[in-house]
C-alpha cells in the first residue's frame, strides 16, 4: 500500500514508530571525521527527519548495530555460565538496497553455512527490520549493478524522500502506522547504472595458477594491513574470540566475540608461532576470491555487493572495484 507524507507527518511516524522500536539511519556524527574540524556519516539512532543524512554515503555500515564489534556471548563463575540479555526492543534500520543485500550475505554466513545457526546473530537479527531508502543515483564508488546488488524486495517499507515522503508499506507490521494517511500509488525505483562498473570474471576461467599471480604482489607493496576496508565491509563477518578473567583467583570472567579481519596482522596465525599469509598481497587475493569466487560457488551469488566502502576509506586508495577488474583481465587473458 502507497502512502504520502509530509515532513510533520513523518516526524510524527517517527514519533510513534520509536515507542516499539530502536531507530537506526544514517547520519552525521559531527566533528567526528578522521582530520580536524571534519564529519563522519554513520549509522547512529535518529529521532526525525532531520537527523537523517540522505545525501552522503555512510563511512561504515549498519552491521554494527546487530552485529556488535564486541559482544559479549556468556559470563563464567566458577562453574557456572549465563548469557546476557539483549534489549527487548525491535530495531528498524533506514539503509540503501545494497546494504540489505548485504545484511542477506551475512545471514547466509551466520544462519545457512552449516547446520546450525549462530544463536547471538540470529536472537538480534530477528528483531531488524528493514525500511529501504530509495537510491537511484548512487555516490561516485558504488557499483551496486555490476553486482547484481542495486535491487531488493527484503523490505518492510520503502521510502522516496522529497518534499513529500512517498512510503510503499510492505509489512502488515507497519500497516498500523500509517492509518489515516493520505493514500497514493507509489512504486520504489532502483538505480539502473552507477559511474562506476565492475567487470566479473567467469567462474570457470578463475583457475589455480591465478591465485599464484604477479597481480598480488602490488598489494603487498600498498597495503599497509589497517583492516578498514574489512571492518567497513557490509559483508565482512569474520571474528575473534577473547577470554577475560576477572578476579585475583580467575574464578569470574567473560568470554567476547570481537570482529576481525583478513587483512589485520595476527588473523591467520595459528598454534606454534605460525602463520598463513604474511604478505599483503596474500590477503588481498584470499579476501578478493571469497568475495567473486567462493562465496559464490557456495551460495550462487557473489558476497560483495559493490557498496564502495573499502575504496572510500583505504588510507593507500586501493580499490577493490580496480582489483576485480584486474582479475578478470588476467583471467581473460589466459
Amino acid at each position: 500500500m502507497g502512502y504520502q507524507l509530509s515532513r510533520e507527518q513523518f516526524d510524527s511516524f517517527l514519533a510513534r514508530l520509536q515507542e516499539e522500536y530502536r531507530v537506526f539511519g544514517p547520519a552525521v556524527d559531527v566533528d567526528g571525521g578522521a582530520l580536524a574540524d571534519t564529519d563522519r556519516i554513520t549509522y547512529k539512532e535518529v529521532r526525525c527527519l532531520g537527523d537523517l543524512e540522505l545525501n552522503r554515503k555512510s563511512y561504515f555500515s549498519p552491521k554494527e548495530i546487530f552485529y556488535p564489534v564486541r559482544e559479549t556471548l556468556f559470563r563464567f563463575c566458577q562453574g557456572d555460565t549465563t548469557e546476557p540479555q539483549i534489549d527487548g526492543k525491535k530495531t528498524a534500520i533506514f539503509l540503501r538496497p545494497c546494504d540489505i543485500n548485504g545484511i542477506d550475505r551475512l545471514d547466509a554466513i551466520f544462519l545457512k553455512n552449516g547446520p546450525l545457526e549462530d544463536f547471538y546473530y540470529k536472537r538480534r537479527r530477528d528483531k531488524v527490520r528493514f525500511f529501504l531508502i530509495e537510491c537511484t543515483t548512487g555516490f561516485d564508488s558504488c557499483f551496486c549493478v555490476s553486482m547484481n546488488a542495486n535491487r531488493t524486495e527484503l523490505f518492510d517499507v520503502a521510502l522516496r524522500f522529497g518534499d513529500e515522503i512517498l512510503a510503499d508499506v510492505k509489512s502488515p507490521e507497519f500497516e498500523p502506522y500509517f492509518a489515516g494517511l493520505a493514500q497514493k500509488p507509489f512504486e520504489v525505483r532502483f538505480i539502473e547504472k552507477n559511474s562506476k562498473e565492475v567487470r566479473l570474471p567467469g567462474v570457470a576461467d578463475i583457475t589455480p595458477d591465478l591465485f599464484e599471480h604477479e597481480l598480488w604482489k602490488e598489494y603487498s607493496a600498498r597495503c599497509i594491513a589497517c583492516g578498514r576496508c574489512n571492518t567497513s565491509c557490509i559483508t565482512c563477518s569474520c571474528f575473534t574470540m577473547q577470554d577475560v578473567s576477572l578476579g585475583a583467583e580467575n574464578q569470574m570472567g567473560e568470554r567476547r566475540r570481537i570482529w576481525a579481519g583478513c587483512h589485520v596482522n595476527g588473523f591467520a596465525d595459528i598454534a606454534g608461532g605460525h602463520g598463513y599469509r604474511q604478505q599483503k598481497g596474500d590477503r588481498m587475493r584470499f579476501k578478493t576470491m571469497h568475495k567473486i569466487y567462493d562465496y559464490y560457488l557456495r551460495f550462487g551469488k557473489h558476497q560483495c555487493v559493490g557498496c564502495g566502502r573499502c575504496d572510500d576509506v583505504c588510507p593507500q586508495y586501493i580499490s577493490f572495484a580496480g582489483c576485480i577488474n584486474k582479475v578478470s583481465d588476467v583471467a581473460a587473458e589466459r
